[in-house]
């Protein structure tokens, strides 16, 4: 059974760390920052780290990889498209990669970067997503363009509803605000926001979400709705737009929200 841990890095990165205990081996999801797996590697010295997965070339996601690969030898694996340091498997969509003895499979997701990747495991129903699908948002449009983060985020989206969502940072709060913005008369959409808010106040992680938790109250996936299509008609007087506008105009007032 493979456990999933966070381990926070920088101001709001988390670093997911999985665990096989039988077999006292683990993996990493982007280690910005080596310190926080060194420390783990540091209080359990019989595990061994065999894979470190990398879905973007971000510096707060690759900084520790080659820290962590002249320590440990492991596997760093990541998007074929884009220059991450000390790669060993180069994936692409379609692709798929066994990793503590599970098979994640590779989905492109265009839009934060060009070349981003997320990797999905079908049984187990996890979803390491990196920036693209953020807890109630999405992430920043540095390289692609709206109509690829849209169809990026519409293809995570189709997964079971039972996915759990492990993104890489802590914005839940701020995301819900604006979506609440977005949204006001979500109902789900508050429940949501106090809990996370109580979360927070306790000092708990807000993640991982879920696919059917992110399609009941994130904005960048409910553009087809009347309700948020009301809310930017308001802004702009604008009474028509495709989905893929609707997302633009979202993802536009996010930035200066």
């Amino acid at each position: 059974m493979i456990t999933i841990d966070a381990l926070p890095a920088f101001t709001d990165n988390y670093i997911w760390l999985l665990q096989d205990p039988e077999q006292q081996r683990c993996a990493v999801v982007d280690p910005g920052d080596a310190a926080p797996v060194e420390a783990w590697l540091d209080a359990h010295p019989q595990w061994q780290l065999s894979d470190i997965l990398i879905t973007h070339h971000h510096f707060d996601h690759v900084g520790g990889i080659e820290k962590l690969k002249q320590r440990t030898g492991a596997r760093v694996l990541g998007p074929a498209s884009e220059k991450i340091p000390g790669r060993d498997v180069s994936l692409k969509q379609g692709d798929s990669v066994e990793v503590l003895g599970h098979t994640l499979q590779v989905i492109e997701v265009p839009g934060h970067t060009l070349g981003h990747i997320a990797y999905y495991q079908a049984q187990q129903h996890w979803l390491f997503c990196g920036d693209t699908l953020f807890a109630g948002g999405c992430g920043r449009l540095f390289e692609g363009t709206p109509a690829q983060m849209h169809d990026s985020l519409s293809r995570l989206a189709a997964l079971p509803e039972q996915t759990a969502v492990y993104c890489t940072h802590e914005y839940t709060l701020s995301n819900l605000r604006f979506a609440l913005a977005a949204e006001p008369g979500n109902k789900e959409l508050q429940q949501r926001m106090q809990q996370v808010t109580e979360w927070r106040e306790a000092g708990e992680v807000s993640l991982p979400s879920s696919i059917g938790l992110e399609l009941k109250t994130n904005p960048f996936l409910r553009c087809n709705e009347l309700s948020v299509n009301e809310i930017l008609q308001e802004r702009d007087g604008r009474s028509q737009r495709t989905p893929v506008e609707a997302f633009a105009a979202l993802r536009s007032w996010k930035d200066s929200f």
